[in-house]
């Protein structure tokens, strides 16, 4: 069955269904306030706006709302509202690149990196699927296309693509799975508690994968990028930017090479577990921002690191080179669970693959 015909067929679901299934069409009549019972919208935004919400199954359990969105490109910028809790947004296409949420904003222009973004999700238990999230701002400063802090998100199947800031990754759970990650300079930032497995992370320009923003020791918070491939699309002759940009100088402190990550704060931690590393990639691998004294309490580390780029005898002297059993609790099932005081036993990857 096409997700066309799937569409078709959720749609169909009774009304005493927990969950809510609408379909996003540019055909379709835009909604106005009073109409939060139909089932067409024009725009993500206006079904997001105007859904009817779901019931909560008969176990308690909260239901979901599926926005499945037709192929297209869609000119908009999404708000998902602290009160969109367990919002599904499903692209209709054969691949992510069918469905495009766009659109065009850097730091100078907007006032600031975060009021860039093309999606910004503040509500919980948030997923996609095979679905593109893009700022064309290109190398211009910071200029982020999905800024994420809910938690337990899942993206599966998803692109997000920009050059600097492209992920803000900054609060709660997410997990990220069969995705492709574009960007030149600190394109994963923020806090979050974030594990990428089997994602392409692919550097379009010189500069550093990761800036994850940990700010103390005890905080659970962190990057793990586990069973994934880090690609390169730089040239040796690749244009410096106008040094008068937001973020020329970060970028030109590459040195034409990428790492694997900096420390926006001083406790930053991320964890490179069995993880193919290109050519490209500085053998310090990472960085410590200027201050020396990042080098001891930001955590970084690799475990079973593959392709040309791995090279643990060159690394900063003050990253970790972990076993197989050291590594393990970064895996996702671990990493993800919650806080050990009163676990919510939250399992992205049976999440992940309930979605189509």
């Amino acid at each position: 069955m096409n997700r066309l015909a799937l569409a078709a067929l959720l749609l169909t679901v009774p009304s005493f269904a927990a969950d809510v299934h609408v379909r996003v069409d540019p055909s379709a009549s835009h909604a106005n306030p009073g109409n939060e019972n139909l089932t067409s919208f024009p725009t993500i935004q206006n079904a997001l706006d105007h859904h009817p919400f779901a019931t909560p199954n008969s176990n308690g359990t909260p239901g979901r709302v599926f926005i499945e969105i037709v192929p297209g490109v869609y000119h908009e910028r999404i708000i998902v509202t602290q009160n969109h809790n367990n919002i599904t947004l499903i692209g209709l296409g054969n691949s992510p690149a069918d469905v495009v949420i766009t659109n065009s904003l850097n730091a100078k222009t907007a006032g600031g990196t975060f009021f860039t973004e093309t999606v910004e999700i503040n509500g919980s238990g948030f997923e996609a699927d095979n679905i593109t999230f893009e700022n064309t701002a290109g190398n211009t400063g910071q200029a982020v296309a999905v800024a994420d802090r809910g938690d337990r998100s899942i993206f599966k199947h998803c692109r997000f693509l920009s050059h600097q800031d492209t992920l803000f990754a900054d609060y709660g759970r997410q997990y990220y799975v069969d995705s492709y990650i574009e960007g030149g300079v600190d394109y994963i930032f923020g806090n979050a508690t974030a594990v990428f497995e089997r994602d392409e992370l692919h550097s379009n320009g010189p500069g550093f994968i990761t800036a994850q923003s940990r700010t103390s020791a005890d905080q659970t918070t962190g990057y793990v990028i586990v069973d994934s491939h880090v690609t390169s699309g730089l040239e040796p002759a690749a244009p410096a930017m106008d040094p008068a940009t937001p973020g020329a100088k970060s970028s030109a402190s590459a040195h034409n090479t990428i790492g694997l990550g900096r420390p926006w704060r001083a406790y930053s931690r991320v964890v490179y577990i069995n993880t193919t590393l290109p050519a490209e990639l500085n053998p310090l691998g990472w960085d410590h921002w200027g201050s020396a004294a990042n080098e001891s309490t930001a955590y970084y580390a690799e475990s079973g690191s593959t392709g040309p780029g791995a090279s643990p005898s060159t690394r900063a002297a003050w990253s970790h080179q972990l076993s197989a059993a050291e590594a393990r609790q970064y895996l996702p099932a671990i990493f993800l669970a919650g806080p050990k005081s009163g676990p919510d036993h939250w399992d992205p990857i049976a999440e992940a693959a309930k979605l189509p």
